[in-house]
C-alpha cells in the first residue's frame, strides 16, 4: 500500500496527481492539499489541519464528503504536514509520497525535508519521496542503491544530510567518486548524470539526500 499526501504548496509546482494515483494507495489531504486533491477526480481517505486557507463553506462541503477529518487548532507542536505523515507512518507503509511540499514558504519546506528523515533516524524501512513538476527528493541510509536513468529528469544530485558521508562511490556517473568522503557543508554532488541507463551509488555513513531534477 502506497500513502499520497498533499499539502497546500503553489499549484503551479504539483504534478498531476492522477498519474500517480493506482488502486493500492490512500491519499491524504494537508489543509488545502484536500481540495487540490478533489480537484484531481480523486477521493481522499483523510484530511489533517486548522484548515485556515479554506473558506468555512469550503470545509462544511468537505467535511460532509470526508471518510475522516483531522480538525486542530492553529496553535499548535507540530506542522500540520507533520502530523499526516505521523498517520502515514503508523499505517505501515511501505511507500509514502509527498505532494505540495516544496515552494511557497521557505521555512516549511526546509521542515517537510526534516521530517522525511523520521523513518531513516528511527531505523525502520519506510520509503518517502517528496515531488513536484521538476523534482523527486528523497533520503537514504548507508548502503549500496541502484538509480535508472530519467530523461525527464536526468540531473542527479547527492547532498549530505545531518552527518557528514563516508566512503562515498558513484559507478555509472558522467563525475564518478571512489571512496570519498563529503562534508555536509560540500556542493561536489551537485548536477551529476548517469552516462548509460543505469547506475550506483553507495555509501558507508552518514544520511544522503538524492535529489532527481530537470531544468
Amino acid at each position: 500500500m502506497d500513502i499520497h499526501i498533499v499539502g497546500s504548496g503553489p499549484e503551479d509546482l504539483m504534478p498531476k496527481l492522477i498519474d500517480f494515483h493506482h488502486e493500492d494507495c490512500i491519499w491524504v489531504g494537508v489543509d488545502r492539499g484536500v481540495k487540490t486533491i478533489y480537484q484531481a477526480g480523486i477521493i481522499p481517505e483523510i484530511a489533517f489541519g486548522d484548515f485556515d486557507s479554506i473558506s468555512a463553506e469550503d470545509l462544511s462541503k468537505l467535511e460532509q464528503q470526508l471518510k475522516s477529518i483531522k480538525k486542530y487548532k492553529s496553535e499548535k507542536d507540530e506542522t500540520d504536514m507533520e502530523l499526516a505523515l505521523n498517520w502515514a507512518l503508523d499505517q505501515n507503509s511501505s511507500c509514502i509520497r509527498l505532494f505540495g511540499a516544496t515552494g511557497g514558504r521557505i521555512d516549511h519546506f526546509l521542515a517537510n525535508i526534516h521530517l522525511m528523515l523520521k523513518p531513516l533516524l528511527a531505523g525502520n524501512s519506510n520509503k518517502i519521496y517528496m515531488i513536484d513538476q521538476k523534482n523527486i527528493v528523497y533520503l537514504v541510509g548507508p548502503g549500496t542503491y541502484s538509480i535508472l536513468k530519467n530523461d525527464e529528469k536526468k540531473y542527479i544530485s547527492f547532498l549530505p544530510i545531518a552527518f557528514n558521508i563516508k566512503g562515498l562511490t558513484l559507478k555509472g556517473f558522467k563525475y564518478p567518486l571512489t571512496d570519498s568522503h563529503i562534508p555536509i557543508s560540500s556542493t561536489l554532488c551537485i548536477s551529476n548524470e548517469l552516462k548509460n541507463d543505469s547506475g550506483t551509488f553507495s555509501f558507508e555513513e552518514g544520511i544522503l539526500m538524492v535529489v532527481r531534477s530537470q531544468d
